[in-house]
């Protein structure tokens, strides 16, 4: 092939199920492409003098077959014809472009690797799991770059995928028996795999599976499921991935204040949006009202994501949803967030623990109770040895800084907040709990926010520029 040819694709659906494959090299290149062929059972010859570890371990477990010789023109004549495919994968580029052309003489298809020129076709990145096959290429330009998208789309898949491809694959004859027309067929499958058939199919509860597809296939009206999902303290970077994948197949989502607008973009395009947003003394939707809504659109079917900052169960309120799911009978699921003082703290870089000044850390929410009291722990948070994490304590300040140096604590112990933590505006002011409240108030501070207290302010450290 000349230079201005481009390779073609490997395909990954190539039958190659006890097909001759012949891999020229014994080390790690051809180590990495061998792992590919049996994982799609080839039957795979190595040509070379030697071979290392890893493959020696394969060729005496009976997974390739080693020709232990030279690429010579001879050799390569007598081994060639009948070949499916061929790779070339010695680190000798003129080793392989030998290889190439003799192959390429004989039309059978060759790759020589990280070499595009004399290759008749390219392998691209694969991820396998299960039935499902993805590939990713760059038509040979860059393979590493190849190989980064791949880690990044496989690292976004949900665990449970193959189990859900075979559940799909296994019933699909009997889908196609009961419901012949396509296009109800297709929206079957499309309630299926969006609703809680697909999430029972990929934790591999194929009995749960099964009757919701019967259900659907009968037409019978499911009841949805509520998703109590943290969304963590800010960055949309730090949603897990089954956040990520929850928010992207709710059919609705009741959403709270704290939430940016840049997380909000990764929820499903055309879920409904419900704000439940809570304020200071001032709730657009109160929580018996919100724990209704969550109720009657499950009991309409509906998968309903319940969108919270933070954690779910940490001064999240996630505890008083579930009790009233429960009561209701309807079915839910809990995904755990990046709680604020974890994500706040890492983003300001002050240790939440330290060994020379902390060995546990206290959470407490400083929101006032409608008289204005703070009902806390005063004692046990004045107390050195620990790291005190104060939720909604913004209004509060003068108050806590105030308390925690009537109860023990020095004017001059180390204090900070934490402003819009994580996100790409958030302020990080330092001080004591004598000059924290003024600092605040001169600078602005609102929520959200959040204080730590304690000697590991005094261990703060901020990444120095790159260059």
């Amino acid at each position: 092939m000349t230079a201005s040819d481009e390779p073609g694709w490997f395909p990954i659906a190539l039958r190659l199920r006890g097909a001759r494959v012949l891999v020229v090299g014994g080390g790690g290149i051809a180590l990495n492409k061998i792992r590919l062929l049996l994982a799609h059972a080839a039957r795979v010859e190595v040509l070379a003098p030697t071979l290392d570890d890893a493959l020696t371990a394969l060729r005496d477990a009976g997974q390739i077959h080693h020709i232990a010789a030279e690429a010579r023109p001879d050799q390569l004549n007598a081994m060639l014809p009948g070949c499916r495919l061929v790779y070339a994968a010695t680190d000798d580029r003129a080793v392989n472009r030998t290889v190439a052309a003799r192959a390429d003489a004989l039309n059978i298809p060759v790759c020589a690797v990280d070499d595009p020129e004399p290759s008749s076709f390219i392998t691209p990145a694969q991820i396998h799991r299960g039935p499902v096959r993805i590939a990713i290429s760059t038509g040979g330009a860059a393979p590493v770059l190849a190989r980064r998208l791949r880690e990044r789309i496989e690292a976004a898949m949900p665990a449970g995928l193959d189990s859900l491809a075979r559940f799909l694959r296994d019933a699909r004859p009997h889908v196609v028996a009961h419901c012949p027309d396509i296009d109800r067929r297709r929206r079957v499958w499309e309630d299926f795999l969006d609703g809680p058939g697909g999430a029972a199919a990929q934790r591999g509860d194929t009995a749960t599976a099964r009757q919701v597809l019967d259900q659907l296939l009968d037409g019978t009206r499911t009841t949805g499921e509520v998703w109590l999902v943290g969304a963590g303290p800010g960055d949309p970077d730090l949603l897990t991935l089954r956040a990520l994948h929850l928010m992207q197949n709710a059919d609705s989502v009741l959403y709270d204040q704290l939430l940016p607008p840049t997380l909000l973009d990764r929820v499903r395009r055309d879920a409904t949006r419900i704000f439940v947003g809570k304020q200071r003394d001032r709730h657009t939707m109160p929580q018996p009202d919100i724990n209704a809504e969550l109720i009657r659109r499950a009991r309409a079917g509906e998968r309903v994501l319940r969108l919270k900052g933070g954690d779910p169960f940490i001064f999240g309120r996630g505890g008083e949803e579930i009790e009233a799911l429960v009561e209701a009978g309807i079915p839910f699921q809990v995904v755990p967030g990046i709680t604020a003082a974890s994500g706040c703290a890492a983003y300001a870089g002050i240790p939440l623990t330290h060994r020379d000044c902390a060995q546990s850390c206290l959470f407490v929410t400083g929101h006032a109770r409608k008289d204005g009291t703070l009902d806390l722990p005063w004692e046990r948070m004045a107390g050195a040895g620990q790291t005190i994490a104060i939720y909604m304590g913004v209004h509060a300040l003068p108050d806590l800084c105030a308390m925690l140096v009537r109860h023990g604590l020095p004017p001059d112990w180390p204090a900070a907040i934490i402003e819009r933590g994580t996100q790409p505006d958030q302020r990080v002011l330092t001080g004591t709990l004598d000059t924290l409240p003024d600092l605040a108030r001169t600078s602005g501070i609102g929520s959200p926010a959040l204080i730590l207290v304690g000697e590991v302010v005094r261990h703060r450290v901020v990444s120095p520029p790159i260059g």
